[in-house]
């Protein structure tokens, strides 16, 4: 695919980084002559120097032959406007990024695709969508929903008290027939190697595995890995950016109790005044006697989203001290996913991986409607929907000839989610979940084209 990508920022870097390891065809537009020079140096793209919105720097980076045109800067209106002209030149689809979020629950009324704007995404947004999800599935450090839900993708840690430690995953299925689950990918602990696991994989004490699983089967889970289903109602937030607020405002209007604490004091006053239901304290929330004062042993959970990746590790881990149940921290550097589990907070997240995987399912061949990586994970999870002209429409699962280092996580149809065995027999128009490496991924895709 052709791909321009307008901002050189840290998600523009970061996308373009992801695009270019899979040898896609890549134009990076940037004003700053800095970060387009390190992109330059660091990838194998194309990089032009200039306004995205300028006509001029369209054209001469071939906008009428672009597959794909994602516009990523700090300015929504930069991206909205790049991607308008982008659609007029000739190129075939268009994202932009935006951090107003009325534009996203406004967007049918509006009519963006109109304008030629195909996709809109908010990091932010997705950010605080996944803190709510996490939040609901409170002992779980990770979690997807597919269709609302319809089927469910969840990562744990397997504790020693766990009912599948020791066993196989054959064994757990013929000790427990009525448990719908498939477990997609397994990190054994202390490595980084991903594996897909199959009916002889053994699960052990300490892997990080990840399961999809049904509506119903989600409570078979917490029961089976001696996770205890915390009832999460109190709340603390850590810093009032753009992501604090909104999942502090989603929160309040869910019932839950929230405590937000603002460093600086007029936010903290706007913020009071924009969300009624919030207790806005203003303070500096690396301070433990503020915390401690603000009964931080009493929540339930603990969420930190300043600017500071630091600064939201660090009070995880007091929060952790304290007691709170769930701790989730924002971070800036990749690196940190590596770091997580041992360091003792619950989840990290980040916006740049979080906006890539939204983009990413574009750049994915056959009709992929959802995507996410796998935190810390050499793994994908994509969803596929099936087309009469599919390799795989009208076949049983056993009678395909799936790649090894992939697996079927489960099938989607007519809202239902369902466990597909291996005399399940795929139809026209299901949603197949997929869990694959990186070497799969071609070959699954031919399968869905």
């Amino acid at each position: 695919m052709k791909i321009i990508i307008a901002g050189a920022g840290e998600v523009g870097f970061h996308l373009a980084k992801l695009l270019s390891f899979e040898s896609q065809d890549i134009t990076l537009i940037d004003t700053n002559r800095d970060s387009l020079n390190y992109a330059d140096t660091h990838l194998d793209i194309r990089v032009i120097r200039g306004d995205a919105t300028s006509i001029a720097v369209l054209k001469d980076a071939q906008v009428h032959k672009t597959d794909l045109v994602i516009g990523v800067t700090s300015s929504e209106t930069t991206n909205i406007t790049a991607c308008v002209l982008s659609k007029q030149l000739g190129a075939k689809r268009t994202i932009a990024r935006i951090s107003n979020t009325e534009f996203l629950e406004n967007q049918e009324e509006v009519g963006f695709v109109k304008f030629g704007i195909d996709e809109l995404i908010s990091p932010e947004a997705l950010a605080s969508n996944e803190i709510g999800l996490l939040l609901n599935q409170s002992a779980f450090n990770d979690t997807f929903e597919f269709e609302g839900g319809a089927l469910t993708m969840i990562g744990l840690s397997l504790s020693r008290t766990a009912a599948f430690v020791g066993k196989t995953v054959k064994e757990v299925g013929i000790q427990y027939p009525d448990f719908k689950y498939v477990p997609i990918a397994i990190q054994r602990y202390g490595t980084q190697y991903t594996l897909i696991p199959r009916g002889d994989t053994q699960f052990k004490e300490g892997d990080q595995v990840y399961l999809t699983t049904t509506e119903k089967g989600v409570d078979h889970i917490y029961k089976l890995s001696g996770k205890i289903k915390d009832d999460i109602r109190n709340v603390m937030i850590l810093g009032g950016s753009n992501i604090g607020c909104k999942t502090a405002r989603e929160l309040c209007r869910t019932k839950f109790n929230v405590k937000l604490i603002e460093h600086n004091k007029e936010k903290a006053f706007e913020i009071a005044d924009d969300i009624p239901g919030c207790l806005v304290i203003n303070g500096d929330g690396r301070n433990v006697e503020l915390l401690q004062e603000e009964a931080i042993s009493e929540m339930d959970a603990f969420i930190a989203v300043t600017g500071n990746s630091e600064t939201n590790i660090m009070s995880c881990l007091v929060a952790k001290s304290k007691g709170v149940k769930k701790t989730i921290a924002l971070v800036e550097n990749m690196d940190y996913f590596q770091l997580s589990h041992s360091i003792g907070i619950d989840t990290l997240i980040n916006k740049k991986l979080l906006a890539a995987n939204h983009i990413f399912r574009h750049v994915r061949q056959g009709e992929v409607v959802a995507m996410t990586r796998l935190n810390n994970m050499n793994a994908e999870l994509l969803e596929f929907i099936v087309t009469p002209s599919s390799a795989v429409c009208n076949q049983k699962v056993k009678e395909i000839d799936f790649p090894r280092s992939a697996i079927i996580g489960g099938v989607i149809r007519n809202n239902e989610g369902m466990i597909a065995l291996g005399d399940f027999e795929i139809r026209n128009g299901d949603r197949i979940v997929v869990c694959c490496l990186p070497q799969s991924i071609k070959k699954v895709e031919k399968l869905f084209v």
